[in-house]
């Protein structure tokens, strides 16, 4: 009984904790964004203070645009990082291991301003770039840059216990029956890794959508020109548009959520289990799934 209670009572605590700071908080936003209707919530996100829709449809765009870049270039960079990690024993791995980690340690505005030092028109390379005709700060490119760098580690960070678990044998294997390095990527480690790679690519996708601190460092802000979706939303809500802001939060977090959900539902084979639940599965499990896949 005691036992029992002890369960029940730590699972009480735990959805608890996560309501009061997720479901309630969350639930707030799709209310309030829908309080007054979907048409009037619309109004005043899209055509704040009677001004036209250009504004939220450019940082729309924007935000779009800025994750079909730093989301690929991140999940590339995530996988040569694990691999080199898990794969390969040179000097200075253990810094490699700690950067990746860095862009969690130091806050966004820090980033946003180490960018500028860097890249300003005062900054190391920014006044060559701009006699070459190259603008990063104030623009998509100083934008699409602060976006990755605040999102770097989550694909390395899903996908190194990944190849950490289900070890070597595999790629040997495929070695001595005469595959090539690509021909063991593609037919060997991707498909043992793919779940742990779509876990990293969900969170990495959710970071860059929502990044704000960097961003308001080295965008501008620039209704029009440089606002994200983000920025958009939060100047809505400093011209006291609070009504605009909290559609605008919903659609954030709808965007995130339909990514979850594409990912959730995606399957590589008829009757296979959810990204999650394969990102958890043991060494035998992910052999035993990489070799169905990869076989005739």
């Amino acid at each position: 009984m005691k036992r029992r209670l002890g369960r029940y009572g730590l699972r009480t605590a735990v959805l608890g904790y996560l309501a009061l700071l997720v479901v309630v908080p969350v639930g707030a936003i799709a209310y309030r964004a829908f309080a007054s209707g979907f048409v009037t919530a619309w109004r005043n996100l899209a055509n704040p203070d009677g001004a036209s829709t250009s504004g939220f449809v450019h940082a729309l765009v924007l935000t779009l645009i800025v994750a079909l870049i730093a989301v690929p270039l991140n999940a590339v960079f995530g996988v040569i990082a694990a691999l080199m990690l898990a794969r390969r024993r040179f000097p200075g791995a253990a810094l490699l291991d700690a950067a990746i980690d860095l862009p969690v340690a130091v806050s966004p505005v820090v980033v946003g301003i180490a960018l500028v030092l860097v890249y300003g028109h005062a900054g190391w390379f920014g006044g060559w770039l701009a006699r070459q005709g190259i603008q990063v700060i104030f623009s998509i490119p100083g934008i699409v840059m602060a976006s990755a760098f605040v999102s770097i580690p989550y694909v390395t960070r899903a996908v190194l216990p990944v190849l950490q678990e289900i070890g070597t044998e595999q790629e040997q294997a495929a070695a001595t029956l005469g595959a090539g390095p690509w021909q063991i990527f593609w037919r060997v480690t991707l498909p043992s890794i793919r779940w742990g790679l779509a876990y990293g690519v969900t969170l990495t996708t959710a970071r860059v959508l929502g990044e704000y601190g960097a961003l308001s460092i080295v965008a501008g802000s620039v209704v029009g020109h440089t606002q994200t979706l983000t920025l958009y939303v939060g100047y809505l809500f400093d011209e006291s548009d609070t009504a605009g802001a909290d559609f605008g939060a919903f659609i954030l977090a709808a965007i995130t959520l339909a990514v979850l959900a594409l990912l959730s539902i995606s399957k590589a084979e008829k009757g296979s289990p959810s990204w999650r639940s394969r990102f958890g599965m043991s060494r035998s499990d992910l052999e035993t799934s990489s070799l169905s896949t990869t076989s005739p």
